[in-house]
This record gives C-alpha cells, sequence and structure tokens, in this order.
C-alpha cells in the first residue's frame, strides 16, 4: 500500500491527484445540484458516510497532489478541503430542495483532517520523495 502512495507522490503524478481532486470536486457540485440525487443517494449511504468517505478521498488527493513535507500537506489537504466544503454548502444553499448545513461542512473538514494526518503520520518520508527520485 506504502508503494502505491509512493508512487502517486511523484512529481508526474502529483499534478494528476490535484487535477483528480478538482474534478471530483466539480462532480459533487453538480451531481449535488440535481434534483433528487441527494434523495437516491440517501438509499444507500446516510449524508455522514458520503460527507466522510468523498471528503476524505478530497483530502487524500489534494494530500498527495501537493507538495512540502507531510505536516505541512496535510495542513494545505484540509484547509483546501475546507474551503471545498464551504463552497458545497454555500451552493446548496441556493436550490430550494437542498439544505446547507455547518455540521455537513464540519463533517469534511474532519474527514479531510483525519485522512490527510492518517497519511502524514503513516508516511513520514512524504517530504523527501523527491529527493529520492533525484538521487
Amino acid at each position: 500500500m506504502f508503494t502505491i502512495f509512493g508512487r502517486l507522490a511523484t512529481p508526474r503524478c502529483q499534478a494528476l491527484c490535484y487535477r483528480s481532486a478538482i474534478s471530483m470536486f466539480a462532480l459533487i457540485l453538480v451531481l449535488g445540484s440535481l434534483p433528487g440525487a441527494r434523495e437516491d443517494l440517501g438509499q444507500y449511504a446516510s449524508g455522514l458516510v458520503l460527507h466522510s468517505v468523498a471528503y476524505a478521498l478530497l483530502g487524500v488527493l489534494v494530500f498527495l497532489g501537493g507538495s512540502g513535507s507531510g505536516s505541512r500537506r496535510a495542513i494545505k489537504a484540509t484547509l483546501t478541503v475546507a474551503v471545498m466544503g464551504a463552497l458545497d454548502e454555500g451552493v446548496q444553499s441556493f436550490f430550494p430542495y437542498r439544505t446547507a448545513a455547518v455540521t455537513d461542512w464540519m463533517v469534511d473538514v474532519a474527514a479531510a483532517g483525519a485522512a490527510s494526518a492518517l497519511l502524514w503520520k503513516l508516511w513520514p518520508g512524504v517530504g523527501n520523495q523527491q529527493v529520492r527520485e533525484k538521487a
């Protein structure tokens, strides 16, 4: 598993991870804005599960797409996902069939923070990946 993350953190894959995070976030915004889509998904998973999984994955992608030490990546990933979650909740407030909730945003931030912190702690050499590749 660490080999997979090691390969994803290479400079070649960093841009791909970051673009994937942006694409996934755009998909979340679009699909979340479709009338009835949230209710249909609610049959399979609760809002807590959907937010946790989606924003944890966004946190992982932003973490792997970032640069710098593990702690810097974790902080940047959490803050980036916090902004993404706030934008998502803001967009939801414009639709009469959706409801924006601060608690959803808090779940988003917590999921991204936990995923980023886990990567940082389990994979302490993340900041040195580029140095090892050049050698």
